[in-house]
């Protein structure tokens, strides 16, 4: 089953660049949901203020406003039950730090290559 997760941080500034040991765990988890099949894509999110919400209401108008809900970063998963991807989550908020991951399971509506 396909899962995207995005990720809210709540250690660092927003936008600001990871250390090295941080980013070094973080490609050593990346490396190895690969190397499993867990990781479809991940990549980093803008901050907040380079962002815009867009809405269409019912009369049909649009409305566009600043986006007010932090997000880090986003990952396209791949696990064979939500029990397995909330426990890749978990493992990915040991590396990544304080926050939250968001995680909805992709309704599939095709055959889907099976896992390695």
């Amino acid at each position: 089953m396909r899962y995207i997760s995005i990720y809210r941080s709540e250690a660092s500034v927003e936008g600001g660049d990871p250390s090295p040991e941080h980013m070094q765990a973080m490609m050593a988890l990346i490396e190895e949901w690969s190397a499993k099949g867990h990781l479809i894509s991940t990549e980093p999110l803008t901050p907040r203020d380079r962002c815009a919400r867009i809405s269409l209401d019912e009369s049909g108008a649009y409305s566009v406003s600043p986006e007010t809900q932090r997000a880090s970063g986003f990952a396209m998963l791949q696990f064979n039950s939500l029990d397995e991807a909330i426990e890749g989550c978990k493992a990915f908020l040991k590396v990544a730090g304080p926050g939250t991951c968001e995680l909805r399971q992709i309704l599939e509506f095709a055959p889907q290559p099976e896992m390695a």
